[in-house]
């Protein structure tokens, strides 16, 4: 075991520290000791840490300065100096392990470029804890982050990842969850098992699960807290051209086409567009 005056950080390097994804008693000892022990910290936002420490009830000693999304490239070089003049740079994020769709990733960038020892204390992420809960399949397994705001590149990045075999998990804001179910819907089915995570390790947790169409029907109306999606990789179920006949015959029944397209997409799991385009292809063909 680590001696009890053995400091948690060597001088002259940077100390990547997992933050508190809701309890704040996830804090470890040696989060709290680095804390106080660290010459300089770098945090994501100066004021939500302070008030971390103070319900740590720990002293933070060092020189504290702000690392976000908006000013890392230029005080990247400035953070890296520090640690490179022999100071015990701790870096943290607001929630969670810093570069995991946080700052922080340039100042590892740079310090591996430039000789500087980096390193990581363990601790909360959300990510890998909605997998842990999800009861979908763990053993591969990709983390997506926050989809692309805009609505046509939100739908492009889900679709590329529609024959994707791995788990997928993603970040998303309280206010665009239905819509991005939807979407999900549209590029992977409806029938594609998901869960999603609310408010996780905090007093109003929450685990949804179920297939797409589910989870739509359960968020619709207002949702707060914090958001992660679980999405379970593409299994097969047959290819589109398979399925061409099912939706003519809807088609030449009067349904539209595309509508055709999307009821047998939620009977087999397929894509919808996937279906309409064979559809398209196999119509004008004959």
């Amino acid at each position: 075991m680590m001696p009890d005056d053995q400091p948690v950080q060597r001088p002259g390097s940077i100390l990547l520290a997992a933050t508190p994804i809701g309890d704040v008693s996830d804090a470890s000892p040696r989060f709290v000791r680095a804390l106080s022990e660290a010459e300089v910290v770098a945090a994501e936002d100066t004021r939500r840490l302070l008030a971390l420490a103070s319900r740590l009830d720990v002293r933070i000693n060092g020189k504290l300065t702000s690392l976000h999304d908006h000013n890392e490239r230029e005080r990247a070089d400035t953070v890296v100096d520090l640690a490179e003049d022999g100071a015990r740079v701790l870096l943290v994020s607001d929630a969670g392990m810093p570069t995991v769709s946080d700052p922080g990733y340039r100042v590892v960038r740079r310090a591996v470029e430039r000789g500087v020892p980096v390193s990581a204390l363990p601790g909360p992420s959300a990510p890998v804890t909605a997998l842990a809960v999800s009861g979908l399949p763990s053993d591969r397994f990709a983390f997506e982050g926050f989809l692309p705001r805009k609505e046509g590149e939100a739908t492009r990045a889900l679709e590329s990842m529609a024959d994707d075999p791995h788990t997928l998990i993603f970040f998303e804001s309280a206010k665009r969850l239905n819509a991005t179910l939807v979407r999900m819907a549209a590029a992977f089915g409806g029938t594609r098992q998901a869960v999603v995570c609310r408010e996780l390790t905090k007093v109003h947790e929450e685990v949804l699960r179920g297939d797409l169409n589910t989870l739509i029907a359960r968020t619709v109306g207002e949702v707060l807290g914090e958001i992660t999606i679980v999405v379970a990789g593409a299994r097969e179920s047959g290819r589109a051209e398979d399925h061409v006949l099912a939706v003519l015959s809807l088609a030449e029944e009067g349904m539209r086409l595309k509508e055709a397209a999307s009821q047998v997409a939620e009977a087999t799991g397929l894509r919808k567009n996937d279906l309409y385009r064979a559809a398209l292809r196999r119509r004008d063909t004959d």
